[in-house]
């Protein structure tokens, strides 16, 4: 199996603070992470003064602020970008960032020249916002929480005439021609990857539907991972037996901190126990031939059994189900011909237990 691409989903749980930003940095990398991942944008851009905050952020931070207050103390800087960039490089590990405005994702992908755009879950039916992240020809990853399979269809439908046309506003009919041709399903398998998602913080989890990856493995025929909100570690691990390519999670430093996103995060010692789960979890997988390995082919004369004499035997006596058995260890004659010796004729004598 392939090594799952792990990202450490920092998200805004820096708190609008940089140096709690690069400690996030330092404990993904500390924790075996591939990827630790920001998210950038203008509050102005995003939400409006009237937007109201989702359920889960009522509960976690000022109820009588709105969205867009909220969301103004957790922006990260065009410096700030820069430093933390840096700071990933010192600590070996990639920096990536998902664009919630038009503003922001030029930002990430012509300033910052990042090579994967991650497309969160909201703006899938944000068709002029797809359209500009597939022109770019960047890997892409798109998050599918809150979706249905013809939304995320749509959404790729987007993405592949993005891919195949630098220019020109689509129609709906060309947007579908794009998604059924040739080409643009190649595109979109060289380009495109799908995230399986429940956004809800945290998820229940008779909400996360793990078998729901297994149906975008078919319909798209794209690579599939999983988003997870869940609380503790669990269902990552699971979705890589199940044959995630990618995990995301979110974590913190503590989850008692203020914030929308800490208290359904994992502290570091949980994010670090999830990613040696799964790598422990990608050796387990195998090559799906069953036979003996090689640290079981030394056991198999310990374990095993062979044919033996249970009582004294002379030359020319019958076997008999009174005279032979079987008995450990496995050097002898297979048990398996067990039947083939009842009623021959022992050509030596046999003390008990002497193998046949």
């Amino acid at each position: 199996m392939e090594r799952t691409f792990i990202v450490a989903e920092a998200g805004v749980n820096h708190n609008g603070d940089i140096e709690l930003a690069k400690r996030l940095i330092e404990v993904a990398a500390d924790c075996g992470a591939d990827v630790v991942k920001f998210q950038t944008f203008r509050s102005e851009k995003l939400v409006s003064k009237l937007a109201e905050k989702a359920g889960y952020q009522k509960s976690t931070t000022d109820a009588t602020e709105n969205q867009l207050n909220m969301l103004k103390k957790l922006e990260l800087s065009i410096e700030d970008h820069h430093l933390l960039i840096d700071h990933c490089k010192k600590n070996g590990i990639m920096f990536l960032s998902t664009p919630f405005d038009e503003d922001s994702l030029y930002f990430l992908a012509e300033d910052l020249k990042l090579p994967i755009i991650k497309i969160p879950s909201g703006e899938i039916t944000n068709a002029p916002f797809l359209l500009k992240i597939a022109r770019f020809k960047k890997k892409i990853i798109l998050s599918t929480g809150m979706s249905s399979l013809g939304e995320i269809e749509h959404a790729l439908s987007i993405l592949a005439f993005g891919l195949l046309h630098e220019k020109g506003n689509p129609s709906e009919e060309s947007i579908q021609r794009s998604y059924a041709s040739v080409e643009g399903h190649r595109l979109l398998k060289e380009y495109v990857s799908i995230l399986h998602c429940t956004t809800e913080y945290p998820t229940p989890f008779v909400e996360v539907n793990l078998r729901a990856m297994d149906t975008l493995k078919l319909a798209f025929q794209l690579p599939v991972g999983l988003s997870d909100h869940t609380e503790g570690i669990a269902i990552p691990i699971a979705a890589v037996a199940r044959g995630a390519y990618l995990i995301e999670k979110h974590f913190t430093l503590d989850r008692t901190m203020p914030g929308p996103d800490h208290r359904a995060s994992l502290e570091p010692q949980e994010l670090k126990a999830m990613i040696h789960s799964i790598r422990q979890v990608e050796e387990s997988l195998g090559i799906k031939i069953k036979s003996a390995t090689q640290s079981e082919i030394k056991n198999k004369l310990v374990v095993r059994k062979s044919l033996v004499a249970i009582k004294p035997i002379q030359k020319g006596e019958y076997f008999t189900e009174e005279n032979i058995g079987v008995k450990r260890p496995g050097n002898g004659v297979s048990p398996i011909y067990y039947w083939d010796y009842i009623g021959e004729t022992a050509q030596k004598d046999y003390d008990e237990d002497d193998l046949i």
